[in-house]
């Protein structure tokens, strides 16, 4: 089975926060964990594949890139993307086909917005996906806190469905690449 890791929108401004946006919540514990996924991936000769929103510090600049804190392994695939899901308007979906990619494990922010369209997305497009329930975060909205959203996500897409696709949560602790989907079939 091939698989890959996709972490979305890990970008310096977006994880460090700016002017108008405050920080992601538990944002040094994102990117340790991510890290330690990317870690993980690398050990399992599993390709990392980022993708980069463009409305981030207006898509230029220090801000833009990949936060320096992260461990960009040098075979890393980037795309950057102008919506809200990744696989809209980017070669994302046919590099994955082009590798016969079947389980994605899914990392990044924001949890409502580009974790939440790429999990489903990915599911209705023919992959199975591991969602790392603590490998994504976001901010406070007037509703919810990010905490809340993130343990509301976490709940949600365990389980997620499209006939044949499906997504679970697993924790960054747990052997991700080793995927348990056919063990709910």
């Amino acid at each position: 089975m091939n698989q890959a890791l996709l972490i979305i929108d890990a970008q310096q401004e977006l994880l460090d926060g700016n002017e108008k946006e405050k920080a992601v919540f538990n944002k040094e514990q994102l990117i340790r964990t991510i890290n330690l996924v990317i870690d993980k991936a690398r050990n399992s000769n599993v390709p990392v594949a980022f993708v980069r929103d463009l409305d981030v510090a207006e898509g230029k600049g220090k801000g833009f890139e990949i936060h320096n804190g992260i461990k960009v392994p040098h075979e890393a695939k980037i795309f950057d993307k102008k919506a809200t899901n990744c696989f809209h308007g980017t070669d994302l979906l046919n590099h994955l086909q082009s590798q016969e990619v079947s389980h994605v494990v899914v990392m990044g922010c924001s949890t409502q917005h580009c974790i939440d369209s790429a999990v489903r997305t990915a599911t209705i497009s023919g992959l199975d996906v591991t969602l790392v329930g603590d490998g994504h975060s976001t901010v406070d909205n007037d509703v919810l806190s990010a905490e809340h959203i993130i343990k509301h996500h976490n709940h949600t897409l365990h389980g997620h469905y499209n006939v044949e696709h499906f997504s679970v949560v697993r924790n960054s602790e747990e052997d991700l690449f080793q995927p348990t989907h056919d063990s709910y079939r």
